[in-house]
């Protein structure tokens, strides 16, 4: 994807958490034509995070910190994973798309709240002679 970057265009950001991998457009209200404030794979927020306001919250501590909640459009589009760590995903790309809008100003501020921080924990792999990845058989003596 092109980073179109002149004028008020879209501002893309790509985020990863577990399984999950959100990649999220900030577009200015002024060109947005629908008062949706985030939208995730097509749905409202509120109704694709099923009415949990905790993911909602999370989800917008970015927009909050650098105080521009009310002039953004959030579109994200997000794939595997549960809603937790969809929600995480989606945070860090807006945080990533921030940092594109003003480096400058904005990249310390998140930095320092720790929203550009990539949780890098992913499930291990199976290995050959066990169940899991680290889950044996049981023994037995006799």
């Amino acid at each position: 994807m092109k980073n179109t970057n002149q004028g008020t265009s879209k501002i893309y950001g790509i985020g990863r958490k577990k399984e999950s991998t959100a990649i999220v457009y900030l577009i200015p209200f002024s060109d947005s034509t629908s008062q949706i404030n985030c939208e995730v794979n097509g749905y409202k927020a509120e109704n694709y995070f099923q009415e949990n306001f905790t993911y909602l919250n999370h989800i917008n501590l970015p927009l909050k910190k650098v105080k521009l909640e009310k002039k953004y459009k959030i579109i994200a589009n997000v794939k595997g994973g549960g809603l937790t760590g969809q929600a995480d995903s989606i945070r860090l790309a807006i945080a990533r798309a921030l940092c594109k809008i003003d480096k400058v100003n904005f990249r310390p501020i998140l930095k320092f709240g720790g929203f550009l921080k990539r949780d890098a924990r992913i499930k291990e792999r199976r290995k050959y002679g066990l169940k899991k990845a680290r889950k044996a058989p049981q023994y037995s003596k006799r």
